[in-house]
C-alpha cells in the first residue's frame, strides 16, 4: 500500500520583537488538497511567531527552592481531597476530563496490555560491561522540582531528551535542561524550561500566578551545521488559575553556534488547529513532538488529540528549512502534513522522524527524510478497528527536500505497510519489592495526615508497577542505508507475559513515488524475570549502534540498561550502565494522590545519541533509597537531600563505544 502527497505551502516564521510570551495568532482558513487515494489537510501560509533570543551562560542558575511540601505541588484543575497542598492531577498523565474543569483529556487511548506477547529468548545475565566508556548521573526529580527557586510543580515522567557533539552533551527532562562536558562536569545549574523560553515561572507561590505548561522536550545536534536544536510543547494557561485554556503551541530554540552555552533564537509553531477535525470550537493539542533531520530540512512531528475529548486526530508533520533556521533566518519554509487520512486504513500515530550520524544522508529523490511508525495501539485503529497487536509497521518517506531551500517547497510524502515480527502492548512493569516512603507515609494515617493530605488516605497503597509503553515507535536512525527503529511490546520469557523491546533494522526505498522497506533484520530483546521498557537506538555511520532502555522486574530496581546491536547479528547481551538502588516512589502510582484508579508513570522515552564513534545514551532509573523514618526526618521528604516529597526518578548519561 502507498500514500503520496505533494504539497507547495509555504510556512513563514516571522521574527517579532524580543522578550514575552508566545502570541497565539488567530487561525488560518485551512486548505486542502487531494492526490490519489488519500486526501491531504494542509494549515495553509501562516505566519507563526518568534519570540527572541536566550542564552545559558556557564556557571550561571537561580537559586535552588527549600525542601518541602509547598502549596500546590501539582498543576491542572481537577482536586482530590482537601489536603495541605490540594493533589491535582498533572496533565498529559490520567483520565479524561470536561472543559468544565479545564484539564486535557487522555493522550494514551490504549491502555495496559492483557494478551501474552510473543516467545522471546531471555538475554544472559545482566553484567557489568568493558565497552562502557563513562557513566554519571543527568537530571533528577529533586532537581526538577526545586529548580528556579522551587517555582515548579513536582513533575513526573521524566521525558528525556539528549543530544551530543562538539564537546557537550545536553540533557532535557521535564521541566529543566543542563549542559555538560563531555568528561561528565556540569557547566550549567539546572535551568527551568520555563526560564529558557522566557516565560513565568510554572507557579509563583507567593503571588500565585502560573505561567504557561511545558512538556515533552526532546533536542538534537546537528553537525554539518553545528546547531543546537531544543524542542518542547507549551500549553497556555489562565495566569490566576493555572487552567488550561486549549491553546498551545510548539517552542524550537536554534543556537545562534555551536556552543549550547551561547545564544539560542526562539521559533513557535501554533498547533492548536492542526489535526483532523480540530477547529476553533474543538481546539486541539499537538502532544508528544520529536524531531528528525536529513540534509535540507528538520522534521517535527505530534499526536493531536481534540483537547478536551477523549478521541484522536492524527499525527502531524512540520518540516522546515535546516539551513534557514540555522542561519536565525527571519523567514523558514516550510510544509504542514496532517496524516490522519492515508491509504494503509490507519490513521498516522508517533510517527517518529529519523536522525542520521555525520552526514549520512539520504540524497536521492531530491533528498529524503524517513520515518517509522507502529500500528497496534488505539489511535492508530480510531475510531473502530481492533487494536493491541499487529504485525507491520509504517515506513514514510518524505522526498524532494531540497526544495525546502527554496520559496515555495514542494515535498512527496509516501508511506506503505512493512511486515514484521509480531508486537502486543506490553503489561506493565512489576517491580522488586523494596521501601517505598511515600506509599508507606500515605499508608499511615498520621504521616498522611500531617505532611501530605491533611486526612487518612483513604486507599490502601500499593509499590505501583510501572508503566510500559503502548507499542508506539521510540526513536528512530537512518544510518549506513538503513532504517532502525525500536517499540516496547509483550514478550513472553521465562514462562512469564513481560515488558520486553522489538527491535528492527530496514532497508528503505524509494522510487518512482513509492516507498517500501526491507528487513534486513529484526528480532526481539527480554530478560528473564525482568522487563525491559522505553528502548532508544543510536548508531554509528558505520552501523554499530546501541540500544539504552530500563530494566526493572524482581532482580533489579529501575536501573538503566543497554544492548549493542548491529545489523548482521542482532542485539548483544543486557548490560546494566547503572543499577537502581531502590523502587520507583512517585505520586502519579498512589491512589490517595490522583485517583483510583492511578496511572503510575515512567518515562514516556528515553533518548540516545551519536557523536563521531561515541554513543551517548540516557535512561531514566533509581539513584537512591531510605526508609520512611528517613523521609519522615527534617526536612521532610528529602531524604539526606536525595530525592523529593512527591517523587524519586533520576536520570543516568553514559557514553558507549560501540
Amino acid at each position: 500500500m502507498k500514500l503520496s502527497w505533494k504539497s507547495s505551502v509555504f510556512l513563514a516564521l516571522v521574527l517579532a520583537a524580543c522578550g514575552g510570551n508566545v502570541h497565539t495568532p488567530k487561525p488560518p482558513a485551512p486548505a486542502s488538497g487531494k492526490v490519489g487515494a488519500a486526501s491531504l489537510n494542509l494549515s495553509g501560509s501562516r505566519l507563526v511567531t518568534m519570540v527572541g533570543t536566550t542564552v545559558l551562560q556557564p556557571g550561571a542558575t537561580l537559586a535552588d527552592g527549600a525542601d518541602g511540601i509547598q502549596t500546590p505541588e501539582f498543576p491542572g484543575a481537577l482536586t482530590f481531597g482537601s489536603g495541605a497542598f490540594g493533589a491535582a492531577i498533572a496533565p498529559l498523565s490520567f483520565q479524561a476530563s470536561s472543559p468544565a474543569n479545564s484539564s486535557p483529556a487522555n493522550r494514551r487511548l490504549s491502555g495496559d496490555g492483557r494478551e501474552s506477547g510473543a516467545s522471546a529468548d531471555s538475554g544472559r545475565k545482566a553484567k557489568s560491561n568493558p565497552e562502557l566508556a563513562l557513566s554519571f548521573d543527568g537530571l533528577n526529580f529533586r532537581q526538577q522540582r526545586l529548580a528556579n527557586g522551587g517555582k515548579q510543580f513536582s513533575t513526573e515522567p521524566p521525558d528525556q531528551g539528549l543530544c551530543a557533539g562538539n564537546g557537550f552533551v545536553l540533557e532535557s527532562v521535564n521541566d529543566v535542561l543542563r549542559v555538560f562536558d563531555q568528561s561528565g562536569t556540569a557547566l550549567v545549574g539546572a535551568t527551568a524550561l520555563n526560564s529558557f523560553y522566557h516565560y513565568a515561572p510554572a507557579i509563583d507561590r507567593h503571588t500565585g500566578v502560573r505561567g504557561p505548561f511545558i512538556t515533552d522536550p526532546s533536542c538534537y545536534f546537528d553537525q554539518p551545521t553545528g546547531r543546537w536544536f531544543q524542542l518542547v510543547l507549551t500549553l497556555d494557561t489562565v495566569p490566576s488559575t493555572g487552567a488550561f485554556t486549549g491553546t498551545n503551541h510548539l517552542d524550537l530554540a536554534v543556537s545562534n553556534t555551536s556552543s549550547p552555552l551561547g545564544a539560542w533564537t526562539i521559533y513557535t509553531i501554533d498547533v492548536t488547529y492542526d489535526g483532523t477535525g480540530c477547529s476553533v470550537a474543538v481546539p486541539c493539542i499537538g502532544d508528544y513532538p520529536h524531531m528528525g533531520a536529513d540534509a535540507n530540512g528538520l522534521y517535527l512531528t505530534t499526536n493531536a488529540y481534540p483537547f478536551f475529548d477523549n478521541s484522536y486526530s492524527g499525527a502531524q508533520i512540520y518540516a522546515l528549512s535546516k539551513s534557514a533556521l540555522a542561519a536565525n533566518a527571519a523567514a523558514v519554509p516550510g510544509v504542514h502534513f496532517d496524516t490522519y487520512t492515508n491509504s494503509t486504513g490507519h490513521p498516522g500515530f508517533t510517527i517518529w522522524p529519523a536522525t542520521t550520524p555525520g552526514n549520512d544522508f539520504a540524497t536521492g529523490q531530491g533528498g529524503t527524510e524517513y520515518f517509522l511508525n507502529s500500528i497496534a495501539a488505539q489511535e492508530a485503529n480510531w475510531p473502530s478497528g481492533a487494536f493491541g497487536s499487529a504485525n507491520q509497521i509504517g515506513v514514510w518517506a518524505l522526498s524532494n527536500t531540497s526544495s525546502l531551500n527554496t520559496a515555495t517547497p514542494s515535498l512527496d510524502l509516501n508511506v506503505s505497510l512493512t511486515d514484521v515480527n509480531p508486537y502486543s502492548i506490553p503489561p506493565q512493569s512489576d517491580q522488586k519489592p523494596g521501601d517505598f516512603p511515600l506509599g508507606q507515609c500515605l499508608n499511615t494515617p498520621s504521616c498522611a495526615t500531617t505532611y501530605l493530605l491533611g486526612h487518612p488516605d483513604p486507599f490502601v497503597e500499593t509499590l505501583s508497577p510501572l508503566d510500559s509503553n503502548d507499542t508506539r515507535m521510540q526513536q528512530v536512525v537512518y544510518a549506513n542505508g538503513k532504517l532502525w527503529g525500536a517499540l516496547d511490546t509483550a514478550v513472553t520469557v521465562g514462562g512469564a507475559n513481560k515488558a520486553g523491546i522489538a527491535w528492527y533494522v530496514l532497508k528503505p526505498n524509494i522510487k518512482s513515488g513509492e516507498v517500501s522497506g526491507k528487513v534486513a533484520r529484526q528480532g526481539y530483546l527480554a530478560l528473564e524475570n525482568n522487563n525491559l521498557t522505553y528502548p532508544a537506538i543510536s548508531v554509528t555511520e558505520g552501523g554499530k549502534g546501541v540500544m539504552a532502555f530500563t530494566v526493572v522486574g524482581a532482580d533489579h530496581y529501575p536501573s538503566a540498561g543497554y544492548a549493542g546491536i548491529d545489523a548482521k547479528v542482532g542485539t548483544g547481551d543486557v548490560h546494566i550502565a547503572a543499577e537502581g538502588l531502590g523502587p520507583q516512589d512517585g505520586f502519579t502510582g498512589y491512589k490517595g494522590v490522583v485517583g483510583n484508579p492511578p496511572r503510575p508513570r515512567w518515562g514516556d522515552y528515553g533518548a540516545a545519541a551519536v557523536d563521531g564513534n561515541t554513543i551517548w545514551m540516557a535512561s531514566e532509573y533509581i539513584a537512591q533509597t531510605c526508609t520512611l523514618a528517613q523521609y519522615a526526618s527534617t526536612p521532610f521528604g528529602s531524604c539526606g537531600g536525595t530525592r523529593a516529597a512527591f517523587g524519586n526518578w533520576a536520570t543516568r548519561i553514559s557514553a558507549v563505544k560501540p
